[in-house]
Parts: C-alpha cells; structure tokens; sequence
C-alpha cells in the first residue's frame, strides 16, 4: 500500500501522475491518499479541510485503487507522519507500506519526527525532481518525467481567475470555481 500524504492545497495532477506511477512501479494494490492537517513545516493550508477533502474525493472518484484517510483532518491529530504509519501499522499489521515523497520532500527527511523509525514502518519511495538527488541505497528510487504544476501556482492563479485546465482535474478546477476558493 503507497501512503501519500500532502495538503492537497488543491490536489492536482502531479499528484494523480505520482499515485499512478506508484501503482505501476511498484505494484501496489492500493494508494492511500492522507491530507494533512496543520503542517508544523510550513504554512497552514488556504482552503479548510471540508473543501481539500471534497476536491480530493472529486479527484480520484473513480479510482478503484484510491482510498481517502482523513486521520490527520482532527483536531486532536498527531502532525507527524511516524503516528499516522504507527496507526496505520496496528490497523492493517498484514500490509507493506510505502511512503511516497518527492525527492524534495526526501532531501529533508533526516529532519523529520523519527525518521529511523518512519523508515523502519514504511519502505521509502522517491519520485525524482529536477534539482534533487536521491542516494539509492537510501530509498527507492522512482523514475517519473517532471510536471511543472505546483498548488501555490494553482492558488494564484485561481485567485486571479485564470484557467486551471490542465493543472488540476476538471471536477476539481469546477469546484473551486464554484466555491470562489484561493479568491
């Protein structure tokens, strides 16, 4: 099972090609999408989570091999993903889990709450990024073509109005049109 984990500040579609390539090159069964709740590494997220859950669930509707966590969406949640794995491991002891990060996310790993024991919970999957080296023994190392999209892209230019075809998919670039998000 791959864990993606992100604020999903919208989810967009690196997101979806990073969950699809994970099935195929790993063999998955299963991704499990977690947003986040209150980052303590960066900003808060713009849109509450009722709306990130909502275009998330617009996102992968039909996608069988897609599952919504909202476990870290509660007030009293952990922020660290090493309790998310912690739970999840208790929950499901018989599967084998990959935490899916970009090499960015990667780069500061050593940073994280208890990455010895993250690792120990979960098999570390990178997808690559321009500007960022993965060691190979460090994790495993998942080859994908780089997306230009980044949520703060998508933010601004949703606040000017702008079209997000391509970006985000259609349901999700509808929704928040209609609900005058990132505005």
């Amino acid at each position: 099972m791959g864990i993606l984990g992100g604020t999903f500040d919208p989810v967009h579609n690196a997101h979806l090609a990073i969950a699809k390539t994970a099935l195929q090159s790993l063999g998955l069964a299963k991704v499990l999408w977690i947003p986040t709740g209150k980052p303590g590494y960066r900003k808060p997220p713009v849109a509450s989570a009722f709306d990130r859950i909502a275009m998330l669930a617009l996102a992968v509707k039909d996608e069988a091999d897609y599952e919504i966590d909202s476990r870290e969406l509660a007030s009293s949640a952990s922020p660290y993903t090493v309790d998310t794995l912690t739970a999840l491991r208790a929950e499901r002891p018989e599967d084998e889990f990959y935490l899916l990060l970009g090499a960015d996310q990667h780069a500061s790993l050593r940073g994280w709450h208890r990455p010895a024991e993250l690792r120990r919970l979960a098999r570390i999957a990178v997808f690559t990024r321009p500007g960022y080296s993965v060691e190979r023994g460090d994790a495993i190392v998942v080859p994908m073509s780089p997306l230009a999209i980044s949520a703060s892209d998508i933010r601004a230019r949703a606040a000017r109005g702008e079209s997000l075809e391509g970006l985000v998919p259609s349901a999700v670039a509808k929704y928040i049109a209609e609900n005058r998000l990132y505005r």
